[in-house]
This record gives structure tokens, sequence and C-alpha cells, in this order.
């Protein structure tokens, strides 16, 4: 395994030194089979804004400006928006942006894309990604995607990735949101470290 020198996950300099490695276990090889069906389902339509947060390699991108999305993609990891941008191309690179989530303000978006982010994310600033969702969501919009739910995880909570409770995503979520689809994930269809674990959401921002 992969020696780092940086521990902290809150950090930009933690996932710099994974992307930089190749060492990014979290990620799968392509983009949300449960984001495809919502996509063949109308579940966006042509023109809709999307942010899609914590974006990695940005696999969502693609498929999500093929549709007629308008599709921003957002990290702050350097090493992440470089390898996003190269595996995306000329055609799709300006959609990838270096951004931190928590400073990062916009006019509202349509939708919000999970992957993989929160789970990411040290509990300690769950609070502050629900209120910031909340902050970039038009009334009606939606926060959608796939979530890591363990209803079993262990404390101290260890990560990444942080698998966190329906309990506790329901606390987060409630003041501002309405959860309108929550469907098990196939493990197939996750990276091995969600494998079973993950869930397809769907939260409507209250107006």
């Amino acid at each position: 395994m992969a020696e780092f020198r940086s521990r902290d996950p809150s950090q930009p300099d933690f996932w710099d030194e994974r992307f930089a490695a190749g060492f990014t276990p979290w990620e799968a090889r392509e983009a949300p089979r449960a984001l495809v069906r919502w996509l063949d389902a109308g579940g966006l339509p042509s023109g809709a804004r999307v942010l899609v947060p914590g974006c990695g390699s940005a696999q969502e991108v693609a498929l999500l400006a093929a549709r007629g999305v308008e599709a921003l993609a957002i990290d702050y990891a350097q090493a992440a928006v470089d390898r996003a941008r190269a595996a995306l191309g000329p055609a799709h690179a300006s959609r990838v942006q270096r951004a931190d989530f928590f400073a990062f303000d916009a006019e509202p978006f349509d939708v919000i894309v999970e992957r993989a982010f929160l789970a990411a994310l040290p509990p300690r600033l769950w609070p502050a990604w629900a209120m910031r969702c909340a902050r970039l969501l038009k009334p009606g919009g939606e926060l959608a995607g796939l979530f890591y739910v363990d209803d079993a995880a262990a404390e101290p909570r260890r990560g990444p990735p942080f698998a966190i409770t329906g309990a506790e995503l329901r606390g987060l979520l409630a003041a501002d949101f309405e959860l309108a689809v929550d469907e098990p994930v196939p493990a197939a269809e996750s990276a091995p470290v969600f494998a079973g674990r993950e869930r397809w959401q769907q939260w409507r921002r209250r107006g």
C-alpha cells in the first residue's frame, strides 16, 4: 500500500497525494448506472444546471453534457482536476474547475449530483455540507445521487470513505429537504469499497 504524508481528508493535500499516486479505490470505472437510469427516465430536462462537487475524475460530466445538461464539476484537489480534464479531453475540460465546495458560490443550481463526496468528508463537516447544498440549490431543486449508508457503522467513524447512517443523513437534511426517492444500489454497480452499502436517493429542496 502506498505511503502518504497527509492524513487529514479535510485538506487538499490529502487528495492531491492520492490522485497523483493513482490511489483512488473509491472511484468506479464509469458513471453510476443509477444516474443513467434516472436520465433515461427523464429525470433532468435539457438545459438544467447541474453541479458535481468533489468530482474526482468527473466521470459524470460527459454523460450529462451528452444529455444537453449544463454541468459544472468542482474539486479542490488540483491533481483530481488535472486527471478529470485529461480524461474528458478538450470538449469538456472547461467544465471542471478547481474550487472549495464550502467557499464556492454561484447562482443556484437545478441539481447537485452526489457521488462519494459526502463519504470523503469527516463527520465534523457534514452539517456544513448540508447547509451548503441547500444554499446552492434552487427551491424545488434536487440533491440526487449515491450515498454511502451503513446503519451498522462503528464508532469512532473511520475513513475515508466515511459511512453515514440513515438516521444521520435524515437528520442532516430534514430542515431543508424532503426525501423523494430511496433505493438500494446493486453491489455489482458499486466500487468494491462501497458494495452493498450504497443507496440512490433524491432529496428535493423545499421552497
